[in-house]
């Protein structure tokens, strides 16, 4: 059961802490922020409340992805793709050839 009091936006909830300090995220804040079971949520202290924000954890093996020099290749990528800008070849052997010719 969510309690609310007559100062408390509709975006707020006040939730009860239970057994081992756990919480229940009310539903409708857990669907407009699009957070699921399993997900993570880094919580910090500011100004003596706690602000709970939704993180998604990237694999160590993915991390390169995000980047800015990725980053910034995929942009171009992007660009040439929308661009047009690219060459195609009739088979595997060729793309290889090319590749070394440069």
């Amino acid at each position: 059961m969510f309690l609310k009091n007559h100062n408390q936006r509709d975006d707020m909830a006040v939730v009860k802490v239970k057994k081992n300090f756990q919480l229940t995220l009310p539903n409708n804040l857990r669907k407009e922020l699009n957070i699921s079971e399993g997900d993570f949520l880094d919580l910090e202290v500011k100004n003596g409340e706690i602000v709970v924000k939704p993180i998604k954890l990237i694999p160590k093996d993915q991390q390169y992805f995000y980047t800015p020099e990725w980053q910034k290749k995929e942009k171009e990528a992007d660009s040439d793709l929308a661009r047009k800008k690219r060459k195609e070849f009739k088979s595997v052997d060729d793309l290889i050839k090319e590749l070394h010719s440069k």
